[in-house]
């Protein structure tokens, strides 16, 4: 009863760690659209130097997974807790990585007034897929599958803004030469938020994993 007691204890330090990582990860995401619209180099920086923090976290979690698995060898729904959480752990730095690439893009930028007019769906696409990772994590703690299937539908709204961007900068690359630095880089920006929104949906699935034991493609 006693092993059990610290082998549950284990498991809710191990969600409440992917929790403290994905508030991170939120934050990324929200920070480093808000750096891109307002062209902002310092907080595109810190983006960038909070990525460590997110490394560091999420290698800390991961290794907690990997011990449990190692010494408790838990067997059915416990080793189904211990591998989602490593599923959920990949997705989040993932996310991490892709916000750097945003804050990167950001600075490249610097400088040059937006002319390029797709930029303005950057930001509705970003509110969407905070709302997805918000969702995702919410459905892990509460192992709610109805959650985390509607969540993953979202990816459908994302990809529907993501392929309005795409056609629409080419054509202004078509149309404006002078405007192909910026647009490129736009288009960086927005395959990188399609990106996140994909790790969300990964998320999604990892919970229906978790809770049913089945494997889903919704992605």
């Amino acid at each position: 009863m006693i092993a059990r007691s610290n082998f549950d204890r284990t498991l809710k330090e191990i969600q409440q760690d992917i929790l403290r990582l994905g508030s991170l990860v939120e934050q990324a995401v929200y920070d480093s659209v808000q750096a891109l619209v307002k062209q902002d180099i310092a907080l595109a920086a810190q983006i960038i130097m909070g990525d460590e923090m997110i490394d560091e976290l999420y290698l800390e979690i991961e290794d907690k997974c990997v011990k449990v698995i190692a010494t408790q060898h838990p067997m059915a729904r416990d080793l189904r807790i211990a591998v989602t959480g490593i599923k959920i752990l990949l997705s989040l730095e993932r996310m991490g990585d892709h916000c750097v690439d945003i804050a990167r893009a950001t600075m490249c930028l610097s400088g040059h007034p937006f002319t390029v007019r797709p930029v303005q769906y950057i930001p509705e696409m970003a509110d969407i897929v905070q709302q997805m990772v918000k969702d995702g994590l919410d459905a892990y703690v509460k192992r709610d599958v109805h959650k985390a299937i509607d969540m993953c539908a979202m990816d459908d709204e994302v990809d529907f803004i993501f392929n309005r961007i795409f056609r629409e900068i080419i054509s202004c690359m078509k149309e404006e030469p002078g405007n192909v630095y910026q647009s490129a880089y736009l288009l960086y920006v927005s395959r990188y938020i399609e990106r996140i929104a994909d790790h969300a949906t990964n998320i999604g699935e990892a919970v229906i994993y978790l809770v049913t034991g089945e494997r889903r493609e919704l992605n």
